[in-house]
């Protein structure tokens, strides 16, 4: 049975790729600009490319910045993508930008070293840390590979919030989770195979 979710478009993100990904896994996807048009939807997706500071600010100017802090206070389905999980955090090393302080913690970069290329970009695996979780259903524990592009990742301070971890010069999250919230540092829609089953995964959890 097909489940409707919603796709916040608060003026960036790769909006397209993520409603397509959606709409492989029997769900209905559906873009939304302001917190009136989401109704009783089943899931709510944050996604976002680009400068952290804008994706902030367009949360605010649209509305749904507080939004997005209730839905998940009340525990209903959602996922953020790439920058939709750096938002969720207090601060940013990224032009010291505010995020919406959902999860205590910070954002920061690679660090530049030689040899080292910021952003980290191209496929990587997540070793998962939250054993049975539903969310990496059908999925391996350390050896499925996703794709990312980034320079910056998340730092919570509570570790029990981190899902899946990645090495790249070091060990960073590259995902997290808490109840029926889900956010990856990587990009599912870019993920073919293994990104679907995160989405399906997803959809799944939209009861």
């Amino acid at each position: 049975m097909s489940k409707d979710i919603a796709i916040i478009n608060y003026g960036m993100g790769n909006l397209r790729s993520v409603e397509n990904a959606l709409a492989k896994v029997c769900s209905e996807p559906r873009i939304v600009s302001s917190p009136d048009e989401v109704g009783e939807t089943s899931g709510l997706v944050l996604p976002g490319v680009g400068a952290l500071q804008d994706c902030v600010d367009g949360l605010r100017s649209s509305g749904f910045a507080d939004f997005v802090k209730a839905w998940i206070r009340e525990d209903r389905p959602f996922l953020g993508v790439c920058l939709g999980l750096q938002a969720l955090f207090d601060v940013s090393e990224e032009r010291d930008v505010r995020g919406l302080g959902v999860f205590p913690g910070k954002v920061v970069r690679f660090e530049s070293k030689p040899g080292l290329k910021i952003p980290h970009m191209g496929w990587n695996t997540a070793q998962l840390k939250q054993r049975g979780s539903p969310f990496w259903k059908g999925l391996d524990d350390a050896e499925d590979r996703f794709y990312f592009v980034h320079s910056y990742y998340a730092c919570p301070d509570d570790p029990s919030l981190v899902l899946t971890t990645t090495e790249y010069d070091g060990v960073f999250t590259s995902s997290i989770a808490r109840g029926r919230a889900l956010a990856c540092q990587f990009h599912p829609e870019k993920s073919q195979a293994k990104g679907l089953q995160i989405y399906s995964n997803f959809v799944d959890s939209c009861d």
